[in-house]
């Protein structure tokens, strides 16, 4: 299976105050640490959508061979995903899956990547989702390309988080353990760097 990686950075940031996908954690960008992750899967083709504070970022990111797209309405968390999923369809050779990941989630880890697309060798369902132990949001996940077009359904800023639970048969789950928290503020920003330094 061919997979790419879309990897969503447009936001605006409000609770943060500043770019957090520039925010520094370990002495990098956050964004720097997400992609760090999806290399380390073994993810070979990467797009990065940008739409807010798109300069900065393009400037400020050590870029290796990412696609770089821009969303030219990033208000919503859906409109980015459409455009990112849009950039997979269109590279060559074609991809059979994407991984969404977000930006904003530094601790990513490449073994849950891995995880989800290893699902795909026993399930036919369209999205693989992670089902953490210590909850939070079922990010990173994998889509089939035949179902991009399930991203037209999505609506506002929690992107394909409805359908999971609205249509729960294009779903199969994997548990995996922790958790991946988004960094929204810098107080949860400051609270990874605290249990990093631990």
């Amino acid at each position: 299976m061919r997979v790419a990686a879309v990897v969503l950075a447009a936001g605006a940031s409000t609770r943060f105050g500043s770019p957090k996908v520039l925010a520094r954690l370990d002495g990098r960008p956050i964004l720097e640490h997400v992609l760090d992750s999806v290399r380390d899967a073994g993810i070979p083709e990467i797009v990065v959508v940008l739409g807010h504070f798109a300069d900065e970022i393009e400037e400020q990111v050590s870029w290796l061979d990412e696609h770089i797209v821009r969303n030219p309405d990033p208000r919503h968390l859906s409109a980015s995903l459409e455009v990112g999923l849009d950039a997979a369809a269109a590279l060559e050779p074609p991809v059979d899956a994407a991984v969404i990941v977000l930006g904003d989630q530094p601790r990513t880890r490449p073994g849950v990547i891995r995880a989800l697309v290893a699902a795909t060798r026993t399930t036919d369902r369209p999205i693989v989702a992670p089902n953490y132990a210590d909850g939070g949001g079922p990010n990173p996940l994998l889509i089939r390309e035949d179902a991009f077009d399930l991203a037209d359904e999505a609506r506002g800023d929690r992107g394909l988080g409805p359908m999971l639970v609205e249509r729960p048969e294009l779903v199969a789950w994997i548990d995996v353990s922790g958790g991946n928290p988004d960094v929204d503020t810098p107080a949860d920003l400051a609270a990874l760097q605290a249990g990093a330094t631990a």
